[in-house]
């Protein structure tokens, strides 16, 4: 049996026109996770993310931590009922 999550996440702060995105597309390939990421409207980046629990919490604390340029103010997240099985992580558009 898989320990497999899949977490929705909505980033708030200085998250858009700093590379947040293809930074938060790194972290998540470099450990291994799977799902996507993208801007929204409101300014604030939304994430979908797959894989171990703890492995989550540190992609999670490295958002926080950021990529020199980005600020997070605030992170929401909450765990989603099924998995996707995405085959990698990506950036949509």
């Amino acid at each position: 049996m898989s320990s497999s999550k899949r977490i929705h996440i909505i980033l708030v702060g200085r998250v858009q026109g700093v590379g947040f995105r293809s930074f938060s597309r790194h972290k998540a390939l470099e450990l291994k996770l799977s799902g996507w990421v993208r801007n929204k409207m409101d300014g604030s980046v939304e994430i979908e993310v797959e894989g171990h629990p703890e492995t989550i919490a540190r992609f999670i604390a490295e958002l926080k931590a950021g990529n020199g340029y980005s600020r997070v103010d605030r992170i929401f997240k909450s765990e989603l009922p099924e998995l996707a099985n995405y085959p990698s992580f990506y950036i949509k558009y």
